[in-house]
């Protein structure tokens, strides 16, 4: 994986090294294509999928002009959280352009639900996200943490949250082409008698969902506002995503 400045309003774009005759992919609301348990992107003859870590390192770091090159469909994966993405763009920093950064400002209340599950977008000096996650299973059940997004708090309370996933799911992930479920180096398993593989954080789902949030919501433009959900996912978080782009125009 390569990424590299754009000129200015180019936004964020991925393409293939080994396909140079496809145009890139725009990151944005309107080219996503699929949301089955991670976030996919396609336009033309290009499709690319688990791009939410990668766009949440982005996000945090204010980044919004960037060629994103790869040799495959999906970034890697490392250990299923942003860490290892956050920590290689500070190590090489950013380089400041010659136009005005592009912030969308919530200046009003976006929300959409499913009956049972909801995300919503309201006006905030900032970033800042809370979220409510909502497991059955009694070794997660409801979890809840809010937090002002910045640099310095993304890189302690969410970067290093892991992606995580019941034991019997697993398979089924594989059997989709989800690297989310490659390995125990790569998701957080449990099942009925507890965690196969240790946490980093003992609400680390409900942190994980917030940097999925957060990836999933870049798709709109670099977000200034507080995000508030119950239990969203991937479809929810990029139906937001496109609400709020749409609106913006």
């Amino acid at each position: 994986m390569e990424l590299a400045p754009a000129p200015p309003g180019t936004g964020i774009l991925f393409g293939r090294s080994d396909l140079p005759e496809q145009p890139p992919v725009a990151a944005v609301a309107a080219n996503v294509t699929a949301t089955l348990r991670a976030t996919t992107i396609g336009a033309g003859a290009l499709k690319f999928f688990t791009i939410e870590h990668l766009m949440s390192a982005l996000h945090v770091h204010g980044v919004d002009n960037c060629l994103v090159t790869l040799d495959a469909e999906e970034p890697p994966v490392v250990d299923g959280s942003a860490r290892a993405f956050f920590n290689l763009i500070a190590g090489v920093g950013t380089v400041e352009q010659e136009a005005e950064r592009r912030t969308t400002v919530i200046d009003r209340i976006y929300r959409v639900d499913d009956g049972s599950h909801f995300v919503m977008a309201l006006p905030y000096d900032g970033l800042r996200v809370s979220f409510t996650s909502l497991n059955e299973h009694p070794l997660i059940g409801v979890q809840y943490f809010d937090v002002e997004v910045t640099p310095e708090t993304y890189a302690k309370e969410i970067a290093p949250a892991r992606t995580i996933a019941y034991e019997k799911e697993v398979e089924a992930l594989r059997a989709h082409g989800l690297g989310l479920g490659g390995s125990l180096e790569t998701v957080i398993v449990y099942n009925d008698e507890g965690w196969v593989n240790p946490l980093n954080f003992s609400n680390e789902l409900v942190r994980h969902k917030i940097l999925d949030v957060i990836g999933d919501i870049r798709l709109a433009g670099i977000i200034r506002g507080h995000i508030v959900a119950v239990a969203s996912g991937h479809a929810l978080n990029t139906a937001l995503a496109k609400q709020i782009a749409e609106k913006g125009n």
